[in-house]
Parts: C-alpha cells; sequence; structure tokens
C-alpha cells in the first residue's frame, strides 16, 4: 500500500488529542516554545511523560541541549495562544506575562495543567525525535481542555459514568494501560469463577480448553486439537486426554498418536453446558455496566485482535472453531 502524507495526516485527525505548548529556555538564553499535541503519559512511579518535534523544527537542537522542559496543558480559552505557538520565527513570549521554572524554563499562566520536567533521554522516531521528560513538579486547575480534531480545535464535554463517580482516579500510567496488562487482567477476573466450577468437576485448565472445542465439533483428531490450542501455548499430553477419558468426558479411539480421533461423551457434554452457562452468567455480571452497544463493539474489536494475531492460514479455523459462549453449540447431537 502507498501512503499518501495528506490522506494519512487526515487519518491521523480522527483521533482527539489535547492541545499542549511546550517550552524550554536555550543555552544561548533564549526563550523557545512550541504546539505540540503530541503529549503522553509514561509512567507513575517514576512519573515520566513524553512528547515529539519533528527533525525540521527550528527549535529541535535548542530542545535537544537544554536538558529541560515544560509541557502546558492549554484550556478550551487559548486557542489563540496555541496558534501564536504554532508558528515560525515569531518572539512569541513578547507580550505574555511569565514566570520562570526549572532551568529556566519559562511558565505560561492560566493553563489546565503544567508539568516541569528535565530530560530524561531522548530518541528518534521516524521524522521526529520523541522526548521521555522526569516529572519535576507540576500543577493543575480544574479548567476544561483545548482539544484538536480533524484539523480544527473542539471542547471536551465530560460525561458522568451511569454509576457514580469511581471510587479511585484511573491509572494512566503505560504499565496500567497496556492492552496485555488489560486483557491479562480482565482474563482472570473473568475467569476467576469459571475456575471454582472447574475444580467442581475436577478439571483443569487445559481439561476445558480441550472440551469447550468437543463442544463445538465432538469429533477431532489429537493433532487438530493440538493445532488449534496452539495459541493458549498448552500441549495435548496423554496423561492430559488419559485423564479426561478416565473421568468419563472423553473417549480415545486408539492408541495416543496425532492421527488418533477423540470425541465427547455424554456426560462430558453435559460437564461442557453447564461450565458455558457458569461462564456465560460471569460474562453477564461483567459487563452489567455496559450498553449493548458497547458489549457488541468490545467483541467485535477483539475479535479483529484475534484474527489479526494468528497467521492468515489460521484465521479463519479459528474464528469459527474458538469455543463458544452460546449453549446452542453444544446441544446439537
Amino acid at each position: 500500500m502507498t501512503i499518501d502524507p495528506k490522506q494519512f495526516r487526515a487519518a491521523l485527525g480522527s483521533f482527539a488529542t489535547g492541545v499542549t505548548i511546550v517550552t524550554t529556555h536555550s543555552k544561548t538564553g533564549e526563550d523557545i516554545g512550541v504546539t505540540a499535541s503530541s503529549f503522553n503519559s509514561v509512567s507513575l512511579d517514576p512519573p515520566l511523560v513524553l512528547w515529539s518535534l519533528a527533525k525540521d523544527s527550528l527549535s529541535l537542537q535548542a530542545f535537544m541541549e537544554s536538558g529541560y522542559f515544560t509541557v502546558h496543558i492549554l484550556t478550551a480559552a487559548q486557542d489563540a495562544l496555541s496558534n501564536l505557538f504554532a508558528k515560525r520565527g515569531e518572539n512569541k513570549f513578547a507580550n505574555l506575562q511569565i514566570s520562570r521554572g526549572r532551568g529556566n524554563t519559562p511558565l505560561l499562566p492560566d493553563c489546565a495543567a503544567r508539568f516541569q520536567c528535565h530530560t530524561e533521554f531522548c530518541y528518534e522516531g521516524g521524522d521526529h525525535v520523541i522526548f521521555v521528560g522526569h516529572v519535576e513538579e507540576y500543577d493543575y486547575t480544574s479548567h476544561s481542555p483545548l482539544v484538536f480534531h480533524g484539523g480544527r480545535y473542539a471542547h471536551a464535554v465530560r460525561i458522568e459514568h451511569p454509576a457514580g463517580n469511581l471510587t479511585e482516579e484511573p491509572d494512566s500510567s503505560f504499565s496500567q494501560d497496556f492492552l496485555i496488562y488489560l486483557l491479562g487482567r480482565s482474563h482472570h477476573h473473568l475467569f476467576l469463577h469459571l475456575r471454582r466450577e472447574l475444580e467442581r468437576f475436577n478439571l483443569s485448565e487445559d481439561g476445558w480448553f480441550v472440551l469447550s472445542l468437543l463442544g463445538v465439533s465432538s469429533d477431532r483428531s489429537i493433532a487438530e486439537l493440538h493445532r488449534l490450542l496452539a495459541y493458549t501455548g498448552k500441549d495435548i499430553t496423554e496423561a492430559l486426554i488419559t485423564r479426561l477419558a478416565e473421568q468419563g468426558f472423553v473417549c480415545l479411539h486408539g492408541e495416543f498418536a496425532p492421527h488418533t480421533r477423540l470425541t465427547l461423551t455424554n456426560v462430558g457434554r453435559r460437564v461442557v453446558i453447564e461450565l458455558v452457562g457458569a461462564g456465560k452468567a460471569a460474562e453477564d455480571h461483567a459487563t452489567r455496566n455496559l450498553t449493548p452497544s458497547e458489549q457488541q463493539l468490545l467483541k467485535q474489536s477483539l475479535r479483529r485482535l484475534i484474527q489479526d494475531t494468528f497467521p492468515e492460514s489460521e484465521s479463519s479455523v479459528l474464528s469459527s472453531d474458538m469455543p463458544s459462549n452460546d449453549t446452542t453449540d453444544f446441544i446439537q447431537e
């Protein structure tokens, strides 16, 4: 695919961002400031933030050498200030009342928040340089922030959650906002109730994975099960299948080998249906504060994530053979 720079910029504009002005004091004694929307939190402990600046910016060298910078998050009333610092070659501080912060960095007044940082490190990111700063001092207000979306300024609207205020503030650090962390924690919370049910049937998680796949299609080879469970990192071992057979959940048709067929018994089918029901109850409880459209969007996003994670040769198989939470998949004889 050929990337058209203008269209790519328009596509990126679909993401709404806050607007900041980043300032520093150069080694030659000059105050420097630029408008930037590439601000993100990185960590709470230590307190780290990042932002990026184009390599062709006239201010790049000053930021690279100064060792300090301050990120100002602008309020909804400061769009003119944003425009001023977005221009090149002007004395942007001429008519502003400023104070001084860490590293003699100029501080702009009346912002939504300010983060005074020393530069922890910087590295190249395509046509930009990414600056990571250690926050030494900060302040903030309750003013509404300025938002940039689709090439235009916008105003943020705060929507309260139907259940009211959360008991604790959301953690926006990189570790807490990391997709692997969120998916992993969600999995453990959702699986906790089902794990108790597995213990009632003396089933391991590996055993449940096998039974759930046989619940979708009750006659599979050992090799097929192994391939379908590759995403879990689990192996289909002889000891696992022997244990399931001894419990009366499955029937192994021959010696343990890749081509040997495995089928689900009637007892195994009843166990699968009961466990799927327990899983569905856990899902309903977990999503009780989501609207139906939010639930559908979440599941659709996860399906796309799953399909994009696996090689194309396996995507179609996994989309149809992943264990289902719909009990109707398991009651067809």
